[in-house]
């Protein structure tokens, strides 16, 4: 669809063609040697078509007159039917090639000639409208120029009518109406002119070269200087086109130039080529000669030719009559947005292109099928293909996706009901040389099955293909493959979509596969999915009315099988409920089917609704206009077509999208497969959502939602139902929504019955049926490979929700739904997040708390606490938080209860840090207004449960119990003693340390002093460790030892002499020992003596014994490994070592040897020892 500038225009064919007879005059035609059957014959073909035409004229007066009198027109008048010739000429210019005109008669006079070539260029502004911008929509851009634009969204906003104002056809209306057209003028099948461009402010203004080549109303060839490289014509193209199309009498009109030559004598002839040579002798001059020499040489090629081409001469009886299409850019442009990933919005550039073969399709234009083949071609070539093949990974969701489309485009091509054979062999050959690769992607995304040839399962599939079977995986080109086999030459088919009355009232058969229904209407009985495509196709291929007709047959049908299962499982419904299981009844869900056939009788039906019965020609998706227009109105016209009394396409369509969504299936295998499920059910329960229910429509609600509660197997909500069936979450919560203010109970029934999930059931029933055949991999207990598992459990527990916040002040109700919620939510997070739904409910910002809406809410956090008491959850404690908030909204009885019963619903470190903490603080007596009595009570069970979790957890829970007991004197002496109890197995020094503070913080000074001791006995430190935690506990120790008095000190340092090898640290002890008298400042205010300790007796003997024994194995371990750029800081150790040395009255001389023997054991670190003798001689 894009043109090149300054290329040569194509020579259709030679303008004196073979068959004209060398004894003519020059330039005159001879009688043709073959006759052709066309619709003008030889001999009496003129006055055949002159008849025919005459008799066409008449007609059209007929119906002008017949119009006039049914009040179409205004009454006195008519429409001037066209003229014969008129009539004629633009028959034959639709149909025929030029070529076959002229070698049908002798002579044609001119003004005939001149009509036929005024009649072959393009009529309609659609097509050129097509191929110069993305999908047109449903309406003709002829009728409204000026109104919105092709493709574009009704209230888009500025944006999009800025985007849509860019694309070349409305540019080139914009040309058009601006006057920038000149210049024009059609010589023959040739259209050229110029189109101004006009300055804008980066750009000067230019002209631009215009050349177009048409044949049987369609354009054949383009060309323009612009130099435009785009798939869609350039602006200039279009504006000259409708042109062409608005002014058709303000454009020059000549016959193909070889007639003007025809009449030039030889003079004339001459003067002619070299007036033409000089106007361009710089471009033509050297082919000109060259011509020249070759027509003077009587051997070339070019005289064993008679007559000469000429490019405006139309086109040729074997050229293919077919639209512009540039292949080279279609594939450039698709190339380029695989090449993107997926970003830059390629995904939607390419759905566009989708989009277009679609509507190629409809206008029933042979490029569409062309330009697929381009498309796949392209996507074959993906080398992103292999690479995801080999390395293992699945491609993007959105990649995907457009493999799905590409796979359901050829569906609807091969499926063309007039296509021919050859054309269908032709894409089949190359649909099965594209499945032969290795990289083909398959149905169902990297996870492949084994499922049976389900497209030919139908009364003319015998002879089905079986090539596609030696391959083990189906492909996205699998059906399509298998749907070249189908035909459309059934005569009940046929019946069905050629006519509205095909009914059989007397027909009384009623098996499984009878024609009609008891109503006379008829039925169509094949394999679903396919029976959808030949409906998709129909419609692709724009026949609606056809599409119409199967679709409501197919619906019939549908309600049928319906009825039918229901009697099934009434005769078999004890033996089943007794059983307790059933097996697989549907191999394939119509959801998510890769032909997605309840989508597709959905759009077509509501087509229906919107586009009135006589005027229904042409139709367009519906998942587009609705996401233009969200105010579409849907009405419920009368239908008489195979319909029963009451019956609508509104009502067809909902009920069929109702059948679906509650048909029992099996959840399919891979990831892609089942995200698909999840995804196409929504979007139909997202296209429902947008019609408004009326009263009709709530009676098919309800029948539906009756027959699938009582369909058993066949239904997904029915009593008994295959354990790995799809859920019915996300379609029960639209009907529950749907129903609630017109059958509560029946919605409530509906809802509660979804809610189960069976395939999260820690056991299956026994007697658990076998998987079919497809399936068998599939062991009884599993469900990992339920890869949307997450999405399916948020869905249920949006269902609970919902239910939950229609029930408030509904007693019975909120019991049932709280059952139903315990029973079958089997996650701790979405249980969680329910309770958190209701407690917002119950709460709401003015009105009354609903009390038993606040009890389901308590409830279900009682069920969280004991789900995940036993297992991690990140969210544990902010669940504990939100269960202590909920209780005390209800109240003090609720907080009491749940610290009476904490040890099925808390850890010990929750029950006392969290739930007693908050129930004892002064926050919860405010909000709550107890007296004191309750306080009392409160404070009573809190104190049980902090020494139940002492006992139980003195490590996490000692302290917290304390503080609470802190009240209590026996309460407080208890606690204590079980600290003790735990304080020599149980407990780390740290904790002991931490409860020590708090004693002699709270005026213990003696308890403290005894568990400090505890916990230096557990503690460790080493030489190294210089920066251990514990340094200051142990510090806050002895300073505590200190200030009781000499025997506290004496009686602790003995413990940190054994606990502690850090010279460092005992040497910081030590010195603060000496600072000041021991129990300055004794218990009760006592003083003591007032004498410092005597470094030379013990205790403190000891422990400056213990220090320079530190400092020496210190430096000793330094000393092993130490490296040059250590030497500094260990002369700095060694002084520190020096002033400990110096406290004894012999330090001097200890320090001294010591130095000595340094020097003489590592007398190998020359430069150390070097700095040693420096600072200590």
């Amino acid at each position: 669809m894009a043109e090149r500038g300054h290329l040569p225009p194509p020579t259709k064919h030679l303008c004196c063609r073979p068959g004209y007879g060398s004894g003519c005059r020059p330039g005159q035609r001879g009688a043709s040697t073959g006759l052709s059957s066309g619709a003008l014959s030889a001999g009496s073909s003129a006055a055949a078509a002159a008849a025919a035409a005459a008799a066409a004229a008449a007609a059209a007066a007929a119906a002008a007159a017949a119009a006039a009198a049914l009040g179409l027109l205004p009454l006195g008048k008519t429409q001037s039917p066209d003229s014969l010739l008129d009539i004629a000429a633009r028959k034959v210019a639709e149909k025929w090639p030029f070529q076959r005109v002229e070698e049908r008669f002798e002579r044609i006079p001119e003004p005939v000639q001149r009509r036929i070539v005024y009649w072959s260029f393009p009529r309609s502004e659609r097509e050129i409208c097509m191929y110069s911008s993305f999908n047109t929509g449903a309406e003709d851009p002829a009728i409204t120029p000026g109104g919105a634009t092709a493709g574009t969204a009704p209230g888009g906003g500025a944006d999009t009518a800025a985007a849509a104002n860019r694309l070349p056809f409305r540019r080139g209306i914009a040309l058009l109406d601006g006057g920038f057209v000149d210049n024009v003028l059609q010589v023959g099948f040739h259209l050229s002119g110029t189109v101004m461009e006009p300055a804008v402010q980066s750009e000067p203004e230019t002209v631009c070269s215009v050349a177009i080549s048409f044949d049987r109303c369609k354009i054949t060839s383009v060309t323009c200087s612009c130099g435009n490289k785009d798939i869609f014509y350039c602006a200039h193209v279009v504006a000259l086109s409708l042109y062409r199309i608005r002014k058709p009498d303000q454009v020059k009109l000549h016959l193909p130039i070889s007639e003007t030559l025809f009449q030039m004598n030889r003079d004339q002839l001459q003067k002619f080529v070299q007036y033409l040579i000089t106007a361009h002798h710089t471009e033509v001059l050297p082919t000109a000669q060259k011509l020249a020499d070759e027509i003077l040489s009587q051997n070339s090629e070019i005289n064993q030719v008679h007559g000469a081409p000429d490019p405006t001469a139309g086109a040729g009886i074997d050229d293919e009559n077919c639209w512009h299409l540039d292949e080279e850019q279609v594939q450039e442009q698709v190339k380029l947005f695989l090449s993107h990933g997926g970003y830059q919005g390629s995904g939607k550039q390419l759905n566009l292109l989708f989009s277009k073969v679609r509507e190629m399709l409809k206008m029933r234009d042979s490029n569409g099928a062309r330009m697929l083949m381009l498309i796949t071609e392209q996507f074959m070539a993906d080398p992103r293909l292999s690479h995801w093949r080999q390395q293992g990974n699945a491609m993007t969701d959105k990649y995907r996706q457009l493999w799905d489309e590409l796979g359901a485009l050829w569906m609807c091509i091969v499926l063309n009901p007039h296509c021919k054979l050859e054309q269908k062999a032709s894409w089949l050959k190359q649909l099965k040389k594209w499945n032969s690769v290795d990289v083909c992607p398959w149905e169902d995304g990297n996870h492949g099955n084994e499922l049976s040839n389900l497209t030919n399962a139908l009364p003319q599939g015998a002879n089905a293909n079986q090539d596609s079977s030696n391959r083990h995986h189906r492909t996205v080109f699998t059906r399509a493959i298998e749907a070249c086999n189908l035909h459309w030459q059934d005569s009940h088919l046929q019946h069905i979509i050629s006519g509205d009355l095909y009914t059989n009232c007397c027909y009384h058969d009623n098996n499984e596969n009878s024609l009609f229904d008891s109503q006379g209407w008829p039925l169509w009985h094949e394999h679903v999915p396919t029976a959808c495509a030949r409906v998709d196709a129909l419609r692709s291929h724009g026949y609606p009315r056809e599409a119409l007709r199967l679709a409501i047959a197919i619906v019939n049908t549908l309600r049928r099988q319906q009825q039918k299962q229901l009697e099934m499982f009434q005769a078999q419904r004890k033996e089943l409920l007794h059983k307790g299981v059933t097996s697989v009844t549907n191999l394939e869900g119509w959801v998510g089917h890769p032909l997605d056939p309840i989508s597709t009788l959905f759009s077509s039906l509501m087509e229906a609704c919107r586009v009135d019965d006589e005027s229904f020609r042409g139709f367009s998706d519906f998942m587009e206009n609705v996401g233009q227009c969200k105010s579409l109105e849907y009405q419920h016209l009368p239908a008489h077509k195979f319909l029963e009394e009451g019956d609508s396409y509104l009502t067809l369509a909902v009920e069929v999208a109702l059948i679906g969504l509650g048909q029992q299936r099996i959840m399919p295998d891979g990831l892609y497969a089942q995200e698909k499920v999840c995804r196409n059910e929504e979007q139909l329960i997202s296209k429902l959502q947008e019609i408004e229910l009326d009263d009709t429509l709530v009676k098919i609600f309800r029948k539906q939602a009756a027959f699938l509660l009582e369909a058993g197997p066949y239904s997904g909500l029915g009593e008994v139902i295959h354990r790995e069936s799809v859920p019915m979450h996300t379609f029960a919560k639209y009907l529950f929504t749907s129903l609630l203010h017109h059958d509560a109970e029946l919605a409530y029934k509906t809802a509660l019955r979804a809610m189960r999930l069976l395939v999260l059931e820690s056991t299956a029933p026994s007697g658990d049926m076998s998987h079919p055949h497809h399936i068998a991999s599939v062991v009884p207990n599993r469900y990992p490979h339920w890869f949307t598992l997450s999405h399916i459990e948020s869905q249920q527990c949006e269902l609970a929700s919902t239910m939950l916040t229609a029930a408030k002040g509904d007693v019975r109700r909120l019991e049932t739904v709280l059952e139903s919620i315990q029973k079958n939510i089997h996650s701790s997070s979405h249980i969680f997040k329910l309770a958190q739904d209701a407690f917002k409910i119950a709460t709401l910002m003015g009105s009354l708390p609903d009390i038993t809406l606040l009890k389901v809410s308590l409830e279900l956090g009682l069920q969280v606490m004991r789900m995940t008491l036993s297992t991690l959850n990140w969210r544990r404690r902010e669940m504990v938080r939100w269960l202590v908030t909920c209780a005390a909204e209800i109240g003090a009885y609720a907080l009491d209860s749940i610290m009476q019963n904490w040890f099925t619903l808390f850890t010990p470190a929750e029950a006392t840090s969290i739930v007693a903490t908050t129930v004892m603080s002064n926050s919860t007596v405010v909000r709550l207004h107890l007296d004191c009595h309750q306080q009392e009570k409160l404070a009573s069970s809190a104190r049980t449960l902090a020494l139940q979790c002492a006992m139980k957890d003195p490590q996490n829970c000692a302290l917290s119990a304390l503080t609470l007991c802190e009240k209590d004197h026996i309460a407080f002496e208890t606690a204590y003693q079980i600290v003790l109890d735990a304080a020599t197995a149980s407990m780390s020094y740290s904790q002991l340390f931490t409860i020590a503070r708090y004693m002699e913080h709270h005026g213990y000074p003696m308890r403290a002093y005894k568990l400090a001791t505890l916990a230096i006995t557990h503690l460790n430190l080493s030489y190294n460790q210089d920066t251990h935690p514990a340094i200051n506990d142990v510090l806050w120790a002895c300073a505590l030892s200190h200030s009781l008095g000499k025997n506290e000190l004496a009686a602790i340092i003995p413990l940190v002499i054994k606990s502690v090898k850090c010279a460092t640290v005992l040497s910081d002890i030590l010195r603060r020992c000496t600072l000041t008298t021991p129990g300055m400042v004794g218990l009760h205010g006592r003083r003591n003596s007032g004498k410092i300790m005597s470094l030379e007796k013990a205790p403190l003997r000891q422990l400056l014994d213990a220090t320079v024994g530190a400092y020496i194995n210190t430096t000793h371990s330094r000393l092993t490994h130490i490296s040059p750029r250590h030497y500094s800081e260990f002369i700095e150790f060694l002084s520190k070592a020096q002033e400990t040395f110096l406290m004894a009255h012999d330090g001097h001389i200890q320090f001294t040897q010591f130095i000595d023997n340094l020097k003489q054991i590592y007398k190998g670190k020359k430069k150390l020892m070097m700095l040693v003798r420096e600072r200590f001689g």
